[in-house]
């Protein structure tokens, strides 16, 4: 199949503390709640922390929003734009925000990897180097 569809976890910062990556027909609930289960065995803290989730509207249906309940404990909020006209959604910049500095990095404008594991892990470095140049701007 060709394509891929990345789910990522953000903080509210937007810095990347889950990536996901699928195929792109696959759903984006299973891939979310696969990202979510990961999130919460690499964070175990983050369970008493989380009190809300907030999610496209890809990411709507009962069964997400039990697997967010029965990992964290924590309600999902479903930002989408009914009116289908461009409008300012409230915290959806955040994670839009992300993309668009993954964009700034060849290797991640386009999917180039043949194993998702490789483009996971290429995420994982931008964000490291996106972090690193925030912290010593002068190195």
């Amino acid at each position: 199949m060709k394509g891929r569809k990345r789910h990522l976890m953000v903080d509210s910062l937007g810095q990347v503390m889950k990536v996901i990556v699928t195929e792109a027909n696959g759903g984006e609930r299973v891939g979310a709640a696969y990202g979510l289960m990961e999130l919460r065995l690499q964070y175990p803290e983050l369970t008493e922390r989380l009190t809300m989730v907030l999610a496209d509207a890809g990411y709507r249906g009962d069964k997400f929003r039990l697997a967010v309940w029965l990992l964290f404990q924590a309600g999902v909020e479903i930002r989408e734009n009914l009116k289908r006209e461009f409008a300012v959604v409230a915290k959806r910049w955040v994670v839009e925000r992300t993309f668009a500095w993954f964009n700034l990095y060849r290797r991640l404008s386009k999917d180039y990897e043949l194993l998702p594991e490789v483009s996971e892990s290429a995420v994982y470095a931008t964000m490291l180097h996106l972090m690193l140049r925030r912290l010593a701007p002068a190195l």
